[in-house]
């Protein structure tokens, strides 16, 4: 089994890049059917999803879309407040228009209301939002997911855009940590 480590973990694979390919493909063959015609506003919570959106978009086949890319914000100086403040880098006009929020993992739940709760307040016809990978485990909060792309334990992983205090994100396979 490949192993990595990182900074002062070790990690083994847990989900090799074809089946991640394979739940991406079957994802945007969803939204092909269900978005077409709809115009949607496709938003990238940074950092974690780019490798996600990247995979995501160049499979959705209708040419009424856009792309845009945002962070969180959530710390005071270097420590996190435990809270997600609010979107930074939302240029586009989202009022009266289908957004499809774009996650790389859900697991408590807190990010993703929040960031729900921010865009309703900008009046869009619709928020959907897509994980790649969901946490039901550790949620704390209810969520509203309309596309998932696979269920998995309250593990900590890292790799294809998720990372270890910086690092790990440019792996193409996910890895889960090895327990001692």
């Amino acid at each position: 089994m490949k192993k990595v480590k990182i900074l002062d973990k070790e990690f083994e694979i847990f989900i090799p890049y074809e089946k991640i390919r394979s739940v991406i493909e079957k994802m945007a063959e969803q939204m092909n059917k269900e978005l077409a015609g709809k115009d949607p506003l496709f938003l990238c919570i940074l950092n974690g999803s780019f490798m996600f959106a990247a995979e995501l978009f160049k499979r959705i086949d209708f040419v009424e879309s856009e792309i845009s890319f945002v962070k969180l914000a959530s710390y005071e100086g270097d420590s996190t407040t435990g809270k997600v403040k609010h979107l930074i880098g939302l240029n586009e006009e989202i009022e009266g228009r289908t957004i499809v929020v774009l996650e790389d993992i859900v697991d408590t739940g807190i990010t993703i209301n929040n960031i729900h709760e921010q865009l309703d307040k900008l009046n869009p016809k619709e928020v959907l939002v897509a994980t790649l990978l969901l946490k039901p485990d550790a949620l704390q909060k209810e969520v509203n997911l309309k596309y998932v792309g696979l269920e998995i334990p309250n593990d900590f992983i890292v790799g294809y855009g998720l990372d270890y205090d910086g690092y790990g994100r440019n792996l193409l396979d996910i890895y889960s940590v090895i327990k001692n």
